[in-house]
């Protein structure tokens, strides 16, 4: 009997994911007599087999992982209970970390199921237009590209595969290099880009402005990549894409910041101008198409209407709550919960919801849409129905302000600091009139909380100043730092004394990169060896910019 990796038998199974649905464009009606060989045959065809690739396929990344891993070891988040969090927090996580796991099979679940949309298009489609076609092959190409990004940056070198079944039959491989993992990954979105539409066809789609907003990440990310990790500098030719893709979003696309932060996370606002790329869950949909997320952040049961509210002790960390400024009072209460803020859209029949059970800590609020009266019907136990945030508008407003500073120590570029500011601004803190790295670390620490970005960005600046990052990893309190009093009026934030800690792993250079799973060391013992490079089979696509 043939014993396959759980890397190899998630591609198997991802063939049956295609034709599953969910909410709006998501939503068929299920056809019994569909085959592989009567499928793929008109435009609609096209768009159902990519359906899946919003939701399902990314449940176990959404899950817990999201936002454990991305701000939980960043040390955004202080959950002393929280057995999906804190290994992250310390340092201590290992090839048996559930979160962990769950996260590498299901980025592999997106690859695999990436490669069976992509390959059965090519195969079977002959129906469809070539534009249709190469629009749907992009599509699956953005989710493969976006995937890779974070394999490659959760785990250095990793397997790229773009058939199934070969790896499937012989799962013994050897990974690729982290940088030819950046390589794969630039070219699904170079591809994307060059061939998804300019505006959706249904809400929620990505489009050619997704792809260009996606590489600007990649292109920033990989610019800090050399044989030297303390090198200081970065490619200036990467920072210079990156520069262009994210100007391409901002000046072409003709999306627009919404008005208020806080609505970005409210169900109604889903599918806003500013989503770029978003995981859609389904209101009572079942599991695996549904967004856990507030039932792990609730403070308690008046939030959510039922039981499913288990965030009591998910806390913001006091080192977060120590960025903020006095003035960013709008993107705190919506990120986190101080003692008095008040709440009109959660319980509103009780006229609001008044944070008041605590006054040494900030509970989240961020991903917190209150129950299914509140939301019209679309939250339920333990689904919100709010969309995962992947990339935003002001993210690519802040990516192309750090290309364009670049490996300056600041900049006054006019237009850096337009964008720059404009993020500020939404959030009424007042402008800066020349930014610097420290800048740009803190906005985006900021504007992204609680979106799974931070760790991150603490891995992109160590591909050139690893020590500065370690370093930085080292200060910070990640021991005991749960306990604090906030005042939001006098803005004063004290902390607690503490005699509890748990044991954290020094920041090392090895714990930049998380381990593989132990279950696939054990069936593929290639994981273990050096890297092979990868052989490509297309070109670059080199007119994106002109």
């Amino acid at each position: 009997m043939k014993t396959y990796t759980k890397i190899f038998s998630t591609l198997l199974l991802a063939g049956s994911i295609g034709l599953t649905s969910c909410e709006s464009f998501l939503e068929v009606s299920p056809n019994d007599r569909i085959t592989l060989d009567n499928f793929f045959q008109s435009e609609n065809d096209l768009k159902v087999a990519t359906a899946g690739l919003y939701n399902k396929v990314w449940f176990d990344f959404n899950d817990k992982f999201y936002y454990g891993l991305g701000d939980g070891r960043s040390n955004n988040l202080y959950a002393p209970y929280s057995d999906y969090i804190y290994p992250f927090t310390d340092l201590t996580e290992t090839s048996l970390t559930g979160p962990l796991v769950s996260a590498w099979q299901s980025l592999y679940n997106v690859v695999g199921q990436a490669n069976n949309t992509i390959n059965n298009i090519k195969a079977r489609s002959s129906n469809v237009t070539e534009d249709q076609k190469n629009a749907a092959i992009a599509e699956a190409r953005f989710m493969r590209g976006t995937a890779y990004w974070y394999l490659a940056s959760l785990w250095g070198n990793v397997i790229l595969i773009e058939d199934n079944l070969p790896l499937v039959n012989n799962p013994i491989v050897n990974t690729n290099p982290r940088q030819d993992v950046f390589e794969f990954a630039m070219r699904d979105l170079e591809f994307a880009a060059k061939n998804l539409p300019e505006s959706a066809s249904q809400a929620g789609r990505v489009t050619k402005w997704s792809a260009y907003g996606m590489l600007s990440r990649v292109y920033l990310s990989a610019s800090g990549l050399s044989d030297n990790p303390n090198s200081g500098a970065r490619n200036t030719t990467y920072l210079d894409l990156a520069a262009k893709a994210a100007l391409k979003v901002i000046e072409e696309s003709g999306l627009e910041l919404l008005p208020n932060y806080e609505d970005l996370f409210k169900v109604q606002f889903n599918n806003n101008p500013e989503s770029l790329f978003a995981l859609l869950w389904v209101p009572n949909g079942d599991y695996g198409v549904i967004n856990t997320q507030q039932a792990y952040f609730a403070n308690g049961s008046e939030i959510t209407g039922d039981d499913a509210a288990w965030g009591y002790f998910t806390l913001a960390s006091f080192e977060m709550m120590s960025e903020y400024e006095r003035e960013d009072s709008i993107r705190r209460k919506a990120t986190f919960m101080a003692n008095g803020d008040h709440y009109p859209e959660i319980n509103k029949s009780a006229g609001g919801f008044t944070f008041d059970k605590a006054t040494d800590r900030c509970n989240v609020k961020k991903g917190v849409v209150g129950s299914t009266k509140d939301t019209d019907g679309k939250s339920s136990r333990m689904n919100s129905a709010l969309n995962t945030y992947m990339l935003r508008l002001a993210e690519v407003y802040l990516i192309y302000a750090e290309a364009i500073l670049g490996n300056n120590a600041s900049t006054t570029d006019a237009t850096a600091l337009l964008y720059f500011n404009k993020v500020r601004e939404r959030a009424k803190v007042p402008a800066k009139n020349s930014i610097t790295y420290e800048d740009i670390r803190k906005e985006r620490r900021i504007e992204l909380a609680m979106e799974g970005q931070y760790w991150y960005d603490l891995v992109r600046r160590a591909y050139y100043k690893q020590q500065e990052v370690l370093n930085y990893i080292e200060l910070q309190d990640r021991a005991h730092n749960g306990m604090y009093t906030f005042d939001k009026v006098a803005f004063t934030l004290e902390k607690a004394e503490d005699t509890s800690t748990r044991p954290v792993n020094q920041a090392t250079a090895d714990r930049l990169l998380l381990p593989y799973p132990e279950s696939e060391m054990v069936q593929n013992p290639k994981l273990k060896q050096s890297p092979v490079a990868y052989e490509f089979t297309e070109e670059r696509i080199t007119d994106l910019f002109n």
